[in-house]
């Protein structure tokens, strides 16, 4: 009997290495593009000082593993905390407890999340804890919403369509200054550590209610979560002046030896330690005292969660030490050094080429693929997905550099963009329209944060510009170009389909077409 449990163990044990070895070897894949856009630059055009350059490698290296060990992390705990606790508060069916333990989680999983706090660190004029306790409360409160939402099967088009006109109405009253910063604050909630939790969440309730609609209803969650942050910033905004300080500016740090490059991350390594570990730890202690008192899941099961929840906190440790301390110096550099050129011009083509690669680097972006094909039993494709929205996040770096380099103000782009998404949302199956809005939110995550926001801050300061105006609303701006490609797939998924009788959902839940992943494929 001994002998059969050690052959499970050791057996246990070589699943996780390859599973772990996949995860690591698609975030290798992820990371590298950007890794080579940034030597292929240093080595024409903007050439970096060596230290600087050793800091960016040596944060490629801990982005990579740190992504790998996160993304196995989340599917060991997250995922299955997440589906439990969604699925055995809607069992319970006690509405109280749905509202409250949903506020709570919201709270506290974004109080957790790292680009948050990397976004509220470069906002001047706020204390950082003001506004991500701000943010919180608002996905605390959306994330209750979209959950009710789930129970009493309300229309998602509709909520979206009511909360955005009054995000855009509320808009009105915030100063421009603070405006790209509250739509902003919608984007980098949704990052490596909510989105695990949420997706999940949302699938248990949804897969507990059932019905046909339950594909539908599993997404949604992440989109609706976007939009508390924005309106209550721009309710912050109001008794909040931020155009009183200058943005802060994120200079590459000078390294002449290998004991400074091992000193910048030596330095940064607890930060983060302690950052994530105060981060987890209310998320934790939550869990088992939901745990103790309503799930009682089997003890092998806890194990497994534990040692995912281990492989998480490293993983993020690494990973927010990666990107902090040599992606988002590099970011700013190149910004400055393009913009202050005499060809200026090239930021947008080349902002476009490397939104393209930067959000295939999002750990959370690979979190939802995941789920969308699992969900969809593989008619919306991980492929095709990460295809969408790499095109969509070229498409918004691309006008962003095209804001920082004219001034033109966010309400340009924001409005015309938020209005063809809705009026597509009425020509694509439902679940299209909510995937969509979940990968807007998704899309613009610690990458971003630490790589392209400082990028755009770089390149405003040094072509004179408004960083408070021009700058910020590039989180924003990723958030919102998937929006309309996810929803283009889907118009072309339902035009090629409307020879065949199945709807997309009915097609799901069949799982009768063989050829599905190559019709949305495209």
């Amino acid at each position: 009997m001994d002998r059969a449990k050690a052959e499970k163990i050791k057996s246990g044990r070589r699943k996780l290495n390859r599973n772990l070895a996949t995860k690591i070897k698609e975030s290798l894949t992820s990371v590298l593009p950007i890794t080579i856009i940034v030597l292929i630059l240093h080595f024409t055009i903007t050439p970096m000082p060596l230290g600087t350059l050793a800091l960016f490698l040596v944060g490629s290296f801990l982005l990579i593993l740190g992504m790998g060990l996160f993304t196995l992390g989340a599917d060991m705990s997250m995922m299955p905390m997440g589906e439990n606790i969604g699925s055995s508060m809607t069992k319970s069916r006690n509405l109280t407890l749905l509202i409250v333990v949903s506020l709570i989680i919201g709270i506290m999983i974004t109080i957790a999340e790292p680009d948050l706090q990397v976004l509220a660190s470069q906002v001047p004029g706020v204390p950082n804890m003001v506004l991500i306790l701000t943010v919180a409360i608002g996905v605390g409160i959306f994330l209750v919403v979209a959950l009710l939402r789930i129970v009493f099967q309300i229309s998602l088009r509709l909520l979206l369509i009511i909360f955005y006109v009054a995000v855009f109405i509320l808009g009105t009253f915030v100063s421009p200054d603070y405006l790209s910063v509250a739509f902003d604050s919608g984007g980098v909630t949704t990052g490596p550590m909510t989105v695990p939790f949420i997706l999940a969440l949302g699938i248990g309730v949804a897969a507990v209610r059932g019905g046909k609609s339950s594909q539908d209803d599993s997404f949604g969650l992440v989109a609706l979560c976007s939009i508390g942050p924005i309106m209550a910033v721009m309710l912050l905004g109001i008794f909040y002046d931020a155009g009183t300080a200058a943005a802060t500016e994120s200079a590459a740090v000078a390294v002449h030896s290998f004991s400074d490059l091992f000193a910048q991350f030596g330095h940064a390594f607890p930060e983060y330690f302690k950052e994530v570990a105060l981060a987890l730890l209310p998320i934790i202690a939550f869990f088992m005292i939901f745990q103790f008192i309503f799930l009682k899941l089997p003890k092998s099961q806890i194990i497994k969660m534990v040692v995912g929840l281990g492989y998480t906190f490293i993983g993020l440790v690494l990973f927010l030490t990666g990107v902090n301390v040599g992606f988002l110096p590099i970011g700013n550099y190149l910004g400055e050094t393009l913009g202050a050129s005499g060809y200026s011009w090239i930021l947008i083509p080349l902002g476009a080429i490397m939104g393209f690669f930067v959000v295939m680097a999002e750990p959370a972006v690979h979190v939802l693929n995941k789920q969308v094909e699992e969900i969809t039993v593989g008619a919306i494709s991980r492929r095709s997905m990460l295809l969408s929205l790499s095109i969509g996040v070229a498409v918004s770096v691309a006008l962003a550099m095209i804001r920082v380099l004219t001034s033109l103000s966010i309400w340009y782009f924001i409005l015309p963009g938020y209005a063809i998404a809705i009026v597509l949302s009425f020509l694509v199956p439902k679940v299209f329209t909510a995937i969509a809005f979940d990968s807007g939110g998704v899309a613009s995550g610690p990458m971003t944060a630490t790589f392209l926001l400082p990028f755009a801050m770089g390149a405003s300061a040094a072509v004179g510009g408004n960083v408070m105006t021009d700058a910020f609303g590039l989180v924003a701006m990723v958030a919102m170009t998937p929006l309309i490609t996810i929803q283009i797939m889907g118009l072309v998924y339902k035009i090629k389909t409307t020879r065949a009788p199945e709807t997309l959902p009915e097609a799901i839940d069949a799982a009768a077409l063989e050829n599905e992943d190559e019709i949305i494929d495209m």
